[in-house]
């Protein structure tokens, strides 16, 4: 089922904004082909990949891929994601991975943040609606060094209460910031209705749950930050030998059991409106789409570049250049648990909100009546240009083996 929803000043919803079914998922002949052209080409690219896979005792599974750079990054995702909040507790998970970092060991939070900037260390990370991830890109002659800090602040956090209060709110400003993002507030809306499971609600949690999140509350969640299940996925340059050396040393003590993701749950198919005083409206619709695990991924994600990729795509020849509709339009696809899906956003004014919404159904739609081999070929060699691209950037290919 498609879901839609529409953000403007205007009261009134947009009568021909009704939820519809979209065409069954068809496999084009033009896509089945460029499936197996992207396939193909990308074998090449695979094999000059040497890639690394082990699993400690612990359960913790380690992946590594050699990327010719200086420099190193890692990525630790752990089954610790706010959809699995405790009900009326939305946001702890969020809330968990800001507190660890403020203090550990014998370090203060200053100091962990010293010990980051002399290391030249960039970190990532945060809590996802699934996972929550600790990353970090910095030169690989200080590996030791970062997983000893990183194995500190997730093993040996201090936890103390009085740094809570500020955390939560930073997320009760995240939340209010919204209302001055209406395309942000749209999606955080759409997925609200979207789904009937924890991925409904936003990362940060609400208003408020955020008024129910105690110490002990935020700290039971760390009980879901277990090796088991988790993933360290590694890509730069290094020694297989001694990065599995490493993690042996660093967090081959690390213990729990594995934890299940919470289901995905989807809820009745519904169309919206937001009402909110703006010059702008703003289009949102979700459709069902393809996981990665589905042989049918590739013709999917040429078919999505086809229709919001680049320059020449149909939504924006058709949304913004040809008709002028839409300052703003784009399709992306989504991934929660085994589901995959595709959204569309388009930003228009109350005047034209009817037309936008009718050619961005149709665009979408249309697409099961297959592409032109010029289209096919312009998604194919975009698709591999950016595979390319990311290959030669040690955090892109961190960031690909974790997911």
């Amino acid at each position: 089922m498609a879901h839609s929803l529409k953000q403007t000043r205007a009261p009134k919803p947009n009568p021909r904004a009704r939820t519809h079914q979209p065409h069954p998922n068809s496999q084009t002949p033009a896509l089945e082909c460029a499936k197996l052209m992207l396939t193909a080409a990308l074998r090449p690219l695979w094999r000059h990949l040497i890639q690394h896979h082990i699993q400690l005792e612990n359960g913790l599974t380690l992946l590594a891929e050699h990327v010719r750079t200086p420099s190193i990054s890692f990525d630790l995702r752990m089954r610790c994601g706010s959809s699995a909040d405790p009900h009326g507790a939305r946001g702890a998970a969020h809330a968990l991975e800001g507190w660890l970092w403020k203090g550990a060991g014998g370090f203060s939070a200053r100091e962990l943040g010293e010990a980051q900037d002399d290391l030249g260390l960039q970190r990532g990370g945060g809590a996802g609606f699934e996972y929550t991830r600790m990353s970090a890109n910095l030169l690989s002659s200080d590996l030791e060094a970062a997983f000893a800090l990183f194995a500190k602040v997730l093993l040996e956090p201090h936890l103390h209460a009085e740094d809570l209060e500020p955390l939560l709110e930073l997320s009760r400003q995240d939340l209010l910031s919204l209302e001055d993002s209406p395309p942000d507030k749209l999606f955080s809306e759409l997925r609200g209705r979207f789904y009937s499971s924890g991925h409904r609600d936003p990362v940060q949690g609400t208003l408020e749950s955020l008024d129910n999140l105690t110490p002990e509350v935020v700290a039971s969640l760390r009980s879901r930050h277990t090796p088991q299940g988790a993933t360290l996925a590694l890509a730069g340059n290094f020694d297989w030998e001694e990065v599995v050396r490493l993690v042996q040393k660093y967090f081959g003590g690390w213990s729990g059991e594995k934890v299940a993701l919470e289901p995905v749950v989807l809820a009745p198919h519904f169309t919206g409106h937001l009402e909110q005083d703006s010059h702008q409206t703003h289009l949102a619709l979700q459709y069902a789409g393809v996981h990665p695990s589905s042989s049918d991924w590739y013709a999917f994600i040429l078919a999505q570049n086809v229709l919001s990729g680049n320059s020449s795509s149909r939504l924006f020849a058709e949304v913004r250049e040809k008709r002028g509709l839409a300052y703003s339009v784009f399709a992306s696809s989504e991934l929660m648990g085994p589901l995959g899906f595709l959204s569309a956003y388009a930003g228009t004014t109350p005047e034209r909100a009817d037309e936008t919404l009718t050619v961005l159904r149709s665009e979408i739609e249309n697409l099961h009546l297959g592409v032109s081999a010029e289209e096919l070929e312009r998604s194919r060699i975009s698709l591999l240009s950016s595979l390319i691209q990311s290959g030669e950037s040690a955090r892109a290919r961190c960031g690909s083996l974790g997911r």
